[in-house]
C-alpha cells in the first residue's frame, strides 16, 4: 500500500447510540404504560403504547439512514418490542378489565390473568419466529399479525371505552375474547400486508395524498375510534386475504 493512500479513521462507535435511543424510548413508553395503568389512567396508558409504536417504527429507519445497523440493535429492538407490545398491552388489559373477572368467582379470576398471559406469550413467540425467518420470508407480508398492530387493536379498544366512560368490568368478557383472539392471530399463519413496498420517495401518486387526507382528518376529530376501526380492519384483512388467496388457487387448480 502506498504511503500516500489516505487511511479513513474508524467511525466513532458513539453513533450507534442514536437508533438505540429510539429503541430505549419505545421501551420506556411501554414501561410507562404499565405504571400508568396501575395508577388507573388507562387512556394515558393506551396513548403511551402508541407512542412506543411510533418510536419503534423510527429506530430501524434511523439505523439505515445513518448506516448503524447492528446485531445488538436487532436483539435490543426485539426485547423492547416484547415490553412495549407484549407485556404492556397484556397488563393494561388485565388491570383495566380482565382483573374484574374475579368478581364472577375464583375460576374466572384465573381465566382473566391466563388470557393476559396468553397474549404476552404469543407476542414473545411472534417476535422469536420473526427473528428466525427474517431472511427467508417475503418482506411484503408478515406471517401472523405483527405485535405493534396487535397492541394497537387492544389499546385503541381500551382508549375508546375509557374515553366514553365504559369501565372495564362492563366489557370484561369482550376483553377476554379480544386478548386471546389477538394473541392467537400473532402466531397464526395468516398473511398480513407489511406496507414495506409502499412508495416512500419524493414522488408519489396523487391518490396517496388523497388517502392521507381522508385518514388524517377523521383521526384528529376522534383518534381512539378511528384507530380502533383502522386497526380492526387490518386485523381482519389477514384471514380474509389468506382465505381468499387459497380459494383462488383452489379454483385455478380445478380449472386446469
Amino acid at each position: 500500500m502506498s504511503d500516500s493512500t489516505p487511511v479513513r479513521p474508524p467511525r466513532h462507535r458513539g453513533i450507534y447510540l442514536l437508533p438505540n435511543l429510539f429503541t430505549t424510548g419505545a421501551m420506556f413508553a411501554g414501561f410507562y404504560a404499565i405504571v400508568t395503568s396501575i395508577g388507573g389512567d388507562f387512556s394515558s396508558a393506551a396513548i403511551a403504547v402508541f407512542v412506543a409504536a411510533l418510536l419503534d417504527g423510527m429506530d430501524g429507519r434511523v439505523a439505515r439512514l445513518t448506516n448503524t445497523q447492528s446485531e445488538f440493535g436487532v436483539q435490543y429492538d426485539s426485547l423492547s418490542d416484547l415490553v412495549s407490545f407484549g407485556l404492556a398491552p397484556a397488563l393494561v388489559m388485565y388491570t383495566w378489565s380482565l382483573s374484574t373477572l374475579k368478581d364472577y368467582g375464583p375460576t374466572w379470576g384465573k381465566i382473566g390473568w391466563a388470557a393476559a398471559f396468553i397474549y404476552a406469550a404469543c407476542a414473545a413467540l411472534r417476535l422469536a419466529r420473526f427473528n428466525t425467518q427474517v431472511g427467508v420470508i417475503d418482506k411484503r407480508y408478515f406471517q401472523g399479525l405483527a405485535s405493534p398492530a396487535a397492541a394497537a387493536v387492544c389499546m385503541s379498544f381500551v382508549w375508546t371505552m375509557d374515553k366514553f366512560g365504559v369501565i372495564g368490568a362492563e366489557v370484561c368478557f369482550i376483553t377476554l375474547v379480544m386478548a386471546v383472539l389477538v394473541g392467537l392471530l400473532m402466531v397464526s399463519n395468516f398473511r398480513y400486508y407489511s406496507f414495506k413496498s409502499l412508495p416512500m420517495g419524493d414522488r408519489v401518486p396523487f391518490l396517496w395524498v388523497l388517502i392521507g387526507v381522508l385518514v388524517l382528518v377523521p383521526f384528529f376529530i376522534d383518534p381512539p375510534r378511528v384507530l380502533f376501526v383502522v386497526f380492526t380492519l387490518y386485523l381482519l384483512s389477514g384471514p380474509v386475504m389468506t382465505l381468499w388467496g387459497r380459494a383462488t388457487r383452489r379454483r385455478r387448480r380445478g380449472m386446469a
